[in-house]
């Protein structure tokens, strides 16, 4: 399993408020929608919260400012992406997310990467 990791940073001038409501009820629904037509095993929109406690990370480590949300999608393998990518029925749909991502997020101060997960731990239920 591989996973797309967008670490998403809100145009400016757009309130934390606006960014996440944008975000949750106008384009979620939008990638959604594509993804349920793709292979995608999974997608989640992480939203950063706790400013106070942010910031005392950020402080404490030097780190630079936190991203203003992560979404996470998940396929099969890299194939099951290309081929998703590749698909022409699906090319309009992906060009209506890209522009709608224009919309609300600054995409000059972003970034996306592939991942593999390699657990280290996890509580036992």
């Amino acid at each position: 399993m591989i996973k797309l990791v967008f670490c998403i940073r809100r145009k400016e001038g757009m309130s934390v408020e606006e960014f996440r409501s944008y975000w949750l009820n106008v384009h979620g629904p939008l990638a959604t929608g594509l993804s349920a037509k793709q292979s995608v095993k999974k997608y989640v929109q992480c939203h950063t919260i706790q400013p106070e406690a942010n910031a005392q990370l950020k402080d404490s480590r030097g780190l630079a400012e936190p991203y203003d949300g992560i979404a996470e999608l998940w396929w099969e393998d890299i194939d099951a992406f290309r081929a998703d990518v590749t698909t022409p029925d699906l090319e309009q749909a992906f060009m209506e997310l890209i522009e709608d991502e224009k919309k609300f997020i600054d995409l000059s101060q972003s970034c996306a990467f592939f991942t593999e997960d390699f657990p280290q731990y996890e509580e036992e239920t």
